[in-house]
């Protein structure tokens, strides 16, 4: 089946330019938007959207000051929320199906705080990660890496400025031990670094800062009571992020999670089979399909 891409350029009031690309047809209703992670990387959900397309039109986009959407001035959450805000009436889409991954989470249940008649459905993958959940994680990226590679990071995460090599070098260290299969993972690990660039290191302190001011944690409760219905977690058994941390914010919130066995922080690159399955099943409830 072949399916349809469009790209374009949104103007947001304060003249940032956000690219975005949609794969299917876009006079569907609702439709699907993938939230990247990062914060400060573009887009790199492109694997997923052909998952589901022939399902829903699913909308991409570069968060602006990354990728192909550069922008310079201050972040805020509260900002990002008013893009996707912004996007959404661009592309004519009153409710989405909202899928987001790692930090994309942290955003698209912002987005449910404060919009939560334009979500149609919530599918909240590898996030987002709430309470004293950081610990557990920092030594489990510890225990995957040598010595060697530990000192070799802390190195290069010291160096006032790195070059082009440096910064592929300690992104791949800072990533392979995101998956389950540590040789693969330094294979994916390395194609992002080279791939998922330039990282907009100001975004991701700013976004971070904004995050621990006003942390996720404090709105847990009204988060549950303005979420869809249709709303899920899903989570790789070996992402280095503790999954009890996901455990417990699913009692927290009522939401069902799923687990995918054999797999880290980005189980559609080790299991994409399940995370295809997945995808589809809760797609077509949502739309219907």
């Amino acid at each position: 089946m072949t399916l349809t891409k469009t790209q374009g350029l949104v103007s947001m009031p304060d003249e940032a330019q956000v690219r975005w690309t949609a794969l299917g047809d876009t006079a569907r209703k609702p439709a699907v938007v993938l939230l990247h992670g990062g914060p400060g990387l573009p887009d790199y959900l492109g694997a997923l959207a052909p998952m589901v397309a022939d399902l829903a039109p699913v909308y991409r986009y570069d968060q602006r000051g990354t990728g192909r959407s550069p922008w310079h001035g201050p972040h805020s959450l509260a900002r990002h929320v008013d893009d996707l805000a912004a996007l959404l009436d661009a592309w004519d889409v009153p409710r989405a199906v909202l899928i987001g991954h790692s930090d994309g989470t942290d955003l698209a249940s912002r987005f449910c705080l404060r919009h939560s008649d334009r979500v149609a459905a919530a599918l909240l993958m590898c996030g987002p990660f709430t309470g004293d959940w950081r610990a557990e994680y920092r030594a489990e990226r510890r225990r995957r890496m040598t010595t060697a590679q530990q000192e070799r990071l802390r190195a290069l995460e010291e160096l006032p400025h790195r070059t082009e090599e440096q910064e592929v070098e300690l992104l791949t260290l800072s990533w392979f031990t995101d998956h389950a299969d540590p040789g693969r993972g330094w294979h994916w690990a390395a194609e992002g670094a080279r791939h998922r660039r330039p990282v907009n290191w100001s975004m991701n302190a700013e976004l971070g800062r904004d995050g621990r001011a006003d942390p996720l944690d404090d709105h847990l409760a009204e988060l549950r009571a303005r979420l869809p219905a249709r709303a899920e977690l899903l989570g790789g058994a070996d992402d280095p992020r503790p999954l009890s941390a996901l455990d417990s914010l699913a009692l927290q919130l009522d939401l069902p999670l799923t687990r995918v066995e054999d797999a880290g922080h980005e189980p559609w690159l080790e299991q994409p089979d399940a995370v295809r399955a997945h995808l589809r099943r809760f797609v077509r409830d949502a739309v219907g399909a």
